[in-house]
């Protein structure tokens, strides 16, 4: 059956990607951003973005990953849920992190956990799609902690996945019936964040060095295999030095 699916971030790097493979399946899948008019803190814009949806898709994100992050999820969602209501949508989705709950020390972190939460609380039916970290962030994580010699990063087990495989995950998710849960998706490979580094730099042709600094960045509040792919999660096909190789 052919929907018509509202994806709010649909210009974005998943977005604009879960928007071609949607309308590629025959679906109505139209973006929605600030660009096209739509304001989720405000509200404005959303209803008539969701007039005649069955599925309204959440990529939208946070401006920042500090403590203004909890607010702008808690408006976001308020607004989005209650037009989704008023327009009878049949299946909300967001995009969501593998391991979300179990990082207590990030704020941004514990923001997506109350974004998930609103969701599942609210009147819509829903579908939640955590993925983990994209191949295609790795270069500015590596940019957070480095100086024109080094490159500091903490031994965190991370599972990193391309942007492409989370968007077909999503667009699979918002095309399907609402899961009432979570669909957990992840890279093939599991790295720790310095080795990855190393890799990243070498495949770059830079000279820079990675020491392993436990406190080092964002990822360094992370315990243990917190981020890493959960049992029975969908493992993705593409790997990490493929994708390097042709980027």
């Amino acid at each position: 059956m052919d929907m018509k699916i509202a994806v709010i971030g649909g210009t974005g790097l998943i977005g604009s990607q879960v928007v071609k493979m949607l309308q590629a399946e025959g679906h109505e899948a139209v973006p929605h951003s600030p660009s096209t008019g739509l304001d989720l803190l405000s509200g404005a814009g959303l209803d008539d973005a969701l007039k005649g949806a069955d599925v309204v898709v959440n990529l939208s994100n946070s401006p920042t990953f500090d403590d203004a992050s909890p607010a702008f999820f808690q408006a976001s969602m308020d607004n989005l849920l209650a037009a989704a209501g008023r327009h009878d949508v049949g299946h909300a989705v967001v995009l969501s992190i593998v391991g979300v709950d179990e990082v207590p020390d990030l704020v941004y972190y514990r923001a997506k956990a109350l974004q998930e939460q609103l969701l599942a609380a609210g009147p819509v039916p829903y579908s939640i799609v955590r993925a983990t970290q994209f191949f295609e962030f790795v270069e500015a994580v590596l940019s957070w902690t480095a100086d024109e010699h080094t490159v500091r990063l903490s031994p965190t087990p991370i599972q990193p996945m391309a942007a492409a495989d989370v968007a077909r995950a999503v667009a699979d998710v918002s095309a399907g019936r609402p899961l009432g849960g979570i669909r957990n998706v992840a890279g093939p490979d599991v790295f720790t964040l310095d080795e990855l580094g190393r890799i990243t730099l070498e495949a770059k042709g830079d000279p820079r060095k990675v020491t392993i600094d436990p406190a080092a960045g964002m990822f360094a509040a992370v315990p243990g295999d917190a981020i890493i792919a959960k049992e029975g999660a969908v493992i993705a096909p593409t790997h990490y030095r493929d994708w390097l190789a042709k980027h």
